[in-house]
């Protein structure tokens, strides 16, 4: 059975950090886009990062470049993102989310998600 399980969140003031999780288990994923995308209360859930997962190659929303870092470490079938300098506007419930197909990790239909974490920033 395919699992991804993500940590890592929490509460922090503005211009903090946090390091998100997702472990991956049940298949390999080696061949599959892995990504972030986050739903804040009454908005809709959006694309935050992306990765190829053996590949390396990244991908990330304007709103979050260069303040957040997506990784994976493949000997432990674990993605990453640090969450550098974060805003209260980054206040949401984060996704780990995987599927074959870029695309459908970027408008947030892939196959395989996690159940999500909570980050809050406070002003």
């Amino acid at each position: 059975q395919v699992q991804l399980v993500e940590s890592g969140g929490g509460l922090v003031q503005a211009g903090g950090s946090l390091r998100l999780s997702c472990a991956a288990s049940g298949r390999t994923f080696s061949n599959y886009y892995m990504g972030w995308l986050r739903q804040a209360p009454g908005k809709e859930r959006e694309f935050v990062a992306g990765i190829l997962y053996s590949g390396g190659s990244t991908y990330y929303a304007d709103s979050v470049k260069g303040r957040f870092t997506i990784s994976r470490d493949n000997a432990k079938n674990t993605m990453y993102l640090q969450m550098n300098s974060l805003k209260p506007e980054d206040t949401a419930v984060y996704y780990c989310a995987a599927d074959q197909r870029l695309q459908r990790v970027l408008v947030g239909t892939a196959g395989y998600w996690g159940q999500g974490t909570q980050v809050t920033v406070s002003s």
